[in-house]
């Protein structure tokens, strides 16, 4: 092959490569990390001790209780204050923990069954497995009227009927690229490497290409963030709602500034080798001959 045509083509092949990388890590992390029941499972128990999860799942509980138990508008303020600071204290139990595992675990099945198939409904959370353990727990720490908190189905809301159909056309996209897109980023890097004349230069490319593709996905998962927040129904914790993105995007931005860091240190590795080479090059050359000075014929 020419230099003429390995030149353009190892430039096509790396620059395919670092456009892939960003797109092979959401794909992965849609694949093995939300997809697997497991691994979302771990990642969500932590929310249980969370404060501003346990502030909203008290207020979304306490409204749910105060609409079914109907008291003067005198005692409305002293016996919603009562019932919040009752379920704000639940949430610090283990009773709690349990019921928000297999809440979410419920959840987490809801949201892929939406995924994968054709059902328009919103996606929704029930509230009344944890209102039922938090009415237990008081009952038996005898709290007055605790028997009597009805158990309603408070739902919360986790996709809306709106944005089923983009979700849904969207993960089954990062579902069969979960394993393909790294390996052919993998190939496209490594195949630009060796047809490159200077496969060192090709080196360096490839590391900075990897690291800037790895910031523009730090980028996205900020953007959209606050896209995310942004469009929230009202009524939903924003605190809490950015608490659940943080642990969900966790791995997503620990690899992005993960594959940053090896960029950079690839493309630094390459430019100091380049100069050593170099140096040792111009070290290595024999000095320069001093050219005779012309000798004068006298007459």
């Amino acid at each position: 092959m020419s230099r003429r045509v390995r030149s353009p083509l190892s430039v096509v092949l790396v620059s395919l490569a670092c456009l892939l990388v960003p797109l092979g890590v959401l794909a992965m992390w849609a694949k093995y990390g939300i997809e697997d029941s497991a691994r979302y499972a771990a990642t969500t128990a932590p929310l249980a001790s969370d404060a501003e999860v346990q502030d909203a799942i008290a207020s979304a509980v306490t409204d749910g209780i105060m609409r079914e138990v109907h008291v003067g508008a005198p005692l409305q303020g002293s016996v919603h204050a009562f019932v919040h600071d009752a379920v704000r204290s639940f949430t610090a139990t283990e009773a709690f923990r349990s019921a928000w595992d297999t809440a979410n675990l419920s959840a987490h099945d809801a949201v892929m069954r939406a995924l994968r198939e054709d059902d328009d409904s919103p996606v929704t959370l029930d509230l009344a497995p944890a209102t039922e353990r938090m009415k237990r727990q008081l009952a038996d720490e005898h709290i007055p009227f605790a028997g009597r908190i009805p158990v309603s189905h408070t739902e919360i809301t986790l996709l809306q009927s709106k944005d089923l159909t983009k979700l849904r056309k969207g993960f089954h996209v990062l579902e069969v690229a979960g394993f393909w897109l790294p390996v052919a980023s993998a190939a496209f890097a490594l195949t630009g490497i060796l047809v490159s004349v200077s496969r060192r230069r090709a080196v360096l490319a490839t590391g900075l290409g990897t690291a800037l593709g790895a910031a523009l996905l730090a980028v996205a998962i900020a953007v959209g963030r606050r896209m995310t927040l942004a469009d929230l129904p009202p009524g939903v914790s924003h605190p809490a709602a950015g608490a659940v993105y943080d642990a969900l995007t966790e791995t997503l931005r620990l690899v992005s500034w993960v594959l940053m860091g090896v960029g950079l240190a690839v493309a630094l590795g390459a430019w100091l080798t380049g100069l050593y080479v170099r140096r040792r090059r111009a070290s290595a050359a024999p000095p320069p001959v001093p050219a005779e000075e012309p000798t004068q014929v006298r007459a």
